[in-house]
């Protein structure tokens, strides 16, 4: 071990790592299921519903999907005193740190090079998770902490009601990424704020660059004659915004707006139609744009399922979708570790990106099966279904975990586990030679 000091986050058992065993996939095709007819030519059928511990599925998928990963999205358990059973604060800590290291280091192979990780996470672990991601990601490949507002209520019984989220996002390389990721579409309250006072022919504009500043170099000091035959100079101590001559190339462009009598101080327009395709995301995300955990539930989910008793907690579609806008095309490849109730691989489907989701509890099949049959037989009418226009389609395969390779015998001597026909095991050697 090197003496060499450095800066990172320790805890109890961290120098401890699983023994993994590449474990084989085993599809289930009554489990599986697939729309009766293609509804579009978008339509994906190879999408994965993994049953097991997710640590080991992650595993099972390392050598297929290494470097193929456009976009991975958790939302882990966030170690509140009912993520186990037993709580204990330092014990219980380092469990949880130990659990999220050994999984977002496979994740991380798994990404594609211009692929991102995005997390949801609360007060309790936030800071720990950030300092993690950064050993694991790298400090550089950080992207983001978006503030997720998941109830827009007041809780007047609370010492502080607490109203949002975090989502963590880290980027496989965040020089590739940054120039690949896309941008959100327009919303009303961004073009509104374009006007067009001059019925200008080049269509709604708003003021860029105008006035004066308190700080400048002397070139921003110099004479305007406005239209109306008024000479203006910047009062002492200020200086125009704009130099003489980006201000002269604008009035050749007739670009400079000196209000409706010609006597007002220059303004150089800038035209929403020279204004990038879309906005970029901001840290802040509201109910009243990507949802809320009661929405999720009340509105979407028991409308849904009614008869199936909803996760206290679900993620929105809203929220899933931007993240999946912000960070996808088309066809690629979404994964989800912690499936839960299925969000992500319901929004990935409706928006016609590929996923696999691992989930590990009973709720694969209480609620995860049967909301993606719906999703996929055109039968969810909630969510983002109207927003992306959804009318069903594509389909999923269901696999499971295959037992270890190997087993004891009743004198404790290893030998290959009973379960395994020929096929099998020639599928698993060929993973445990890496073929």
């Amino acid at each position: 071990m090197s003496n060499k000091q450095k800066l990172e986050l320790t805890w109890i058992g961290k120098d401890k790592r699983p023994k993994l065993e590449p474990r084989i996939l085993l599809e289930d095709p009554a489990r599986s299921y697939h729309a009766e007819r293609r509804v579009s030519d978008g339509d994906l059928f190879d999408n994965r519903l993994i049953f097991g511990d997710n640590l080991l599925a992650l595993k099972a998928l390392e050598r297929e999907y290494t470097g193929k990963v456009k976009c991975c999205f958790i939302d882990p358990p966030y170690n509140t005193g009912s993520a186990f059973t037993h709580y204990d604060d330092g014990l219980e800590h380092s469990i949880w740190l130990s659990l999220m290291r050994d999984r977002l280091e496979i994740i991380r192979r798994l990404l594609a090079e211009d692929g991102s990780l995005w997390i949801t996470i609360d007060d309790n672990e936030a800071h720990y998770l950030k300092v993690l991601c950064d050993e694991i990601f790298g400090r550089k490949n950080f992207v983001a902490s978006m503030v997720w507002e998941k109830d827009a209520g007041r809780k007047n019984d609370a010492v502080v009601s607490n109203s949002h989220d975090y989502v963590l996002v880290y980027a496989a390389n965040f020089d590739i990424w940054r120039r690949c990721r896309n941008l959100l579409p327009k919303t009303e309250e961004h073009t509104k704020r374009y006007k067009n006072p001059d019925n200008d022919p080049r269509g709604p504009w708003r003021q860029g660059a105008d006035g004066t500043a308190k700080s400048g170099s002397d070139s921003l000091r110099y004479e305007i004659t406005l239209p109306s035959g008024r000479v203006v100079t910047p009062p002492a101590g200020n200086f125009w915004r704009f130099s003489k001559p980006t201000l002269e190339k604008a009035l050749s462009e007739n670009r400079v707006y000196f209000g409706k009598d010609g006597n007002r101080l220059p303004v150089i327009k800038k035209y929403l139609s020279e204004v990038q395709a879309g906005i970029v995301p901001k840290t802040w995300w509201p109910s009243s744009e990507v949802g809320s955990n009661q929405e999720a539930r009340r509105d979407h989910l028991r409308k849904l399922l009614p008869h199936i008793e909803p996760f206290s907690t679900p993620k929105p579609e809203r929220l899933v979708s931007r993240i999946v806008e912000i960070a996808t095309h088309p066809g690629d490849l979404v994964l989800d570790s912690f499936a839960g109730s299925g969000t992500t691989g319901a929004v990935a489907h409706k928006m016609k990106r590929r996923w696999i989701m691992i989930e590990l509890e009973e709720h694969c099949h209480t609620h995860i099966i049967p909301r993606l049959r719906k999703v996929i037989d055109g039968d969810d009418p909630g969510g983002i279904t109207d927003a992306v226009d959804w009318k069903g389609g594509g389909g999923f395969r269901y696999y499971r975990l295959a037992p270890s390779l190997l087993e004891q015998d009743r004198w404790g001597n290893w030998v290959i586990n009973r379960a395994y026909n020929a096929a099998m095991l020639a599928e698993a050697l060929c993973k445990l030679e890496g073929f």
